[in-house]
C-alpha cells in the first residue's frame, strides 16, 4: 500500500488538463498555499508581505470560486437553488466578484472582526456563516479526491454536497445583502417594472410626436438620461393617469422613487390640467432642449429644432412663449384624457367636438381662470412647469441613481431598433455574379471604391497587401457613416478594410480580410462587408 503523499503525486492531474476537476485541483492546491504562508507570517514584523499575500489569497479565492461555480453549472445545472433574489440588490453590488466578497465576510464574521453589520445581525449571521464555510471545506476536500482518482465524473455524494453548499451560500449572501442594504420587496418590483413601461411609452409617444428620433435611441444619447424621466412626468400625470404615477394612491402604494415627491407632483398635474394642446407641446419641447440657460429668457433661441431634430420647422417664437396672436381662452383649456385618445397611440378613439383637440377633455373654467390668474403670463406659467418637472426629474438622478440606471437600461433594451440581418445570396446567383457587381454602391470618399482594382482584389482574396493606413483619432469627431458625433459612450471603432472611423452602430459586422493577411474575423463597417467582401467570408464568419 503506497503512502497517502506519494499516491497524491502519482495522481495528481496535469495543469494542461482541461476538466474542471483537474482545474480545481491546482486552483485548491494555491488557495492552500498562500494560506499556509500567512499563517507562517508575523504580520507585525513584515506588514507589507502581509498586504501582498492578503491580495494573493483574494485573487486565488476568486479563482478557486469561479471554477467551483462552472463545476456547478457543469454538474447539477437543474437543482441549483433560485438567485431570483438577485433582481432586489441594487445595481451597485451586482458585479462579477461579489461571491468572494460573501466568503471574505463569512470569515470576518466568524473571526469577530466585521463591524459593518449591526452586533443583532452579526449575531443572526454567523451560525450561516459557520454553515457555508463548513460546508466549502468539505466541498474543496471531496472534490481534491475526486480529481485524483476520477477527474472526469461526478459520484452522487459529490452532486449531494454541491447542492447542499450552492443552497447555503445562496441563502447567506440574502441575509447579508439584506442586512447592509435596504433590498427592494416583491410589491417595490412590480412598481418598478411598472415605471418601466411607463418610460417605454413615453419614449413611443415622444418618437410619434417628434421630440425623440430612433437614431438618439440606437445611440444612447446622454441628453437622454434627463430627457425620458422629465417626458416621463408629463405622461404618468396626464396620459396614464392610473399608472405607476397615480395621485390617487398615498405615498406609501407608489413607488418610493416617486412618493417623495407626492405633495409636488399634485400641484404639477393639477396646472398641467390647465394647459391647452399647443402649450403642452411647447413645454414637452422645452424639456427635451439641450441649452442649460433658462429657456424662458427673452434672449434663448429656439434651439430645440437641432437638439430634437424633425420634419417641420422651428417655431418662430421662444421655447415657452405662445404667439400673442391668439389669446388663450380662459373658460375652457385643456387636459389629456386616457391613454388610447392621445395622439392616435390608441385605437379606440371618440369622436372629438368641433374646435377641440384630440384627446382633450374641457375642465371647469371657474378652476381654470384661477391657476391661470397666479402667473403674470403665461410664459410666466410654463416657466414655473418647466422647473418643478427638470427638477424632479434631476432629483431622481441624485437620490435615485440606481434605480434610475437600472430602469433606463431596461428601456434602452426595450425600445432600441434590432439590425435586421442581411440576406445572404443563394448558391447559384454566387455562381453567376460578377465579382465586381457589388462595386456599384460606390462612396466617394471610401478609400476602395475609389480605387476598383484594390477592391476587387480584395473580394478576390489574393496575395496579402499592406494594411490600409488608418484615419487618426484626432482628425475625426463624428461618425464617417451617420455623422453622429463621438462622446464618451459613442467610441470611435477602425474598420479594418477601409481604415476609416465609423460609431459601433455603423461598424457591427466581423468578417476575415485574407487579402490583407487577417485570417481572423476582425471589425469592418457596414459599407465594406456589403460591398466589398465576398459572400464566401460572411458566409463563414456567420456559421
Amino acid at each position: 500500500m503506497l503512502p497517502a503523499a506519494l499516491r497524491r503525486w502519482l495522481r495528481r492531474p496535469k495543469r494542461s488538463d482541461p476538466r474542471l476537476l483537474a482545474q480545481f485541483f491546482f486552483a485548491d492546491e494555491r488557495v492552500t498555499r498562500v494560506v499556509a504562508e500567512i499563517n507562517g507570517l508575523d504580520a507585525e514584523l513584515d506588514p507589507q508581505q502581509y498586504l501582498v499575500l492578503l491580495n494573493q489569497l483574494h485573487l486565488s479565492q476568486a479563482h478557486l470560486l469561479a471554477i467551483l461555480e462552472r463545476i456547478k453549472e457543469e454538474c447539477i445545472p437543474t437543482q441549483r437553488h433560485s438567485r431570483d433574489y438577485l433582481v432586489k440588490f441594487p445595481e451597485e453590488l451586482l458585479v462579477d466578484n461579489l461571491g468572494n466578497h460573501m466568503l471574505f465576510a463569512a470569515e470576518c464574521l466568524l473571526a469577530g472582526t466585521f463591524l459593518e453589520v449591526e452586533e443583532a445581525d452579526g449575531a443572526q449571521l454567523r451560525p450561516q456563516a459557520r454553515n457555508l464555510l463548513c460546508s466549502l471545506e468539505l466541498v474543496r476536500t471531496v472534490l481534491r479526491e475526486q480529481s485524483l482518482s476520477q477527474p472526469g465524473s461526478y459520484p452522487e455524494p459529490v452532486r449531494a454536497l454541491l447542492v447542499q453548499f450552492d443552497r447555503l451560500f445562496a441563502e447567506f449572501e440574502l441575509s447579508y445583502v439584506s442586512s447592509l442594504v435596504a433590498v427592494k420587496s416583491p410589491e417595490e418590483i412590480y412598481r418598478q417594472q411598472e415605471i418601466i413601461v411607463l418610460f417605454c411609452e413615453t419614449v413611443q409617444r415622444a418618437l410619434h410626436l417628434g421630440y425623440l428620433t430612433q437614431e438618439m435611441i440606437d445611440g444612447y444619447e446622454p441628453l437622454l438620461m434627463f430627457t425620458i424621466p422629465r417626458l416621463a412626468i408629463i405622461s404618468g400625470l396626464l396620459i396614464y393617469p392610473e399608472g405607476p404615477l397615480s395621485l390617487e394612491r398615498s405615498p406609501e402604494q407608489m413607488s418610493r422613487i416617486f412618493s417623495p415627491f407626492h405633495n409636488l407632483l399634485k400641484k404639477i398635474r393639477d396646472l398641467l390640467r390647465v394647459l391647452s394642446a399647443e402649450e403642452l407641446c411647447l413645454l414637452e419641447r422645452s424639456l427635451c432642449t439641450t441649452e442649460s440657460e433658462d429657456p424662458c429668457t427673452p434672449t434663448t433661441p429656439p434651439a430645440w429644432g437641432a437638439a430634437v431634430p424633425r420634419a417641420d420647422a422651428p417655431a418662430p417664437w421662444g421655447l415657452l412663449e405662445v404667439p400673442c396672436t391668439t389669446p388663450q381662452p380662459l373658460t375652457c383649456t385643456a387636459r389629456l384624457g386616457p391613454p388610447g385618445m392621445v395622439d392616435d397611440l390608441g385605437t379606440n378613439r371618440r369622436p372629438q367636438p368641433p374646435g377641440s383637440s384630440p384627446g382633450l377633455d374641457a375642465t371647469p373654467g371657474a378652476c381654470c381662470s384661477e391657476l391661470r390668474s397666479r402667473y403674470s403670463s403665461t410664459k410666466d406659467m410654463l416657466h414655473t412647469l418647466f422647473v418643478c418637472i427638470s427638477g424632479v426629474a434631476d432629483q431622481l438622478q441624485t437620490n435615485f441613481a440606481s434605480d434610475l440606471r437600472s430602469i433606463l437600461k431596461t428601456v434602452f433594451k426595450i425600445v432600441a431598433s434590432q439590425a435586421e440581418p442581411l440576406e445572404e445570396p443563394s448558391a447559384s446567383q454566387e455562381e453567376d455574379s460578377d465579382p465586381c457587381a457589388a462595386n456599384a454602391s460606390r462612396v466617394p470618399d471610401c478609400p476602395l471604391c475609389s480605387s476598383p482594382a484594390e477592391a476587387a482584389g480584395l473580394q478576390r482574396a489574393g496575395g496579402a497587401r499592406c494594411l490600409p493606413e488608418w484615419v487618426p483619432d484626432s482628425t475625426c469627431n463624428q461618425c464617417s457613416t451617420c455623422h453622429s458625433p463621438f462622446t464618451l459612450l459613442r467610441r470611435r471603432h477602425h474598420c479594418r478594410s477601409c481604415g476609416k472611423i465609423f460609431c459601433a452602430r455603423c461598424s457591427p459586422h466581423a468578417a476575415a480580410l485574407p487579402h490583407y493577411g487577417q485570417t481572423k474575423p476582425v471589425r469592418v463597417c457596414t459599407h465594406c462587408y456589403v460591398t466589398h467582401l465576398s459572400p464566401t467570408p460572411r458566409r463563414t464568419q456567420s456559421q
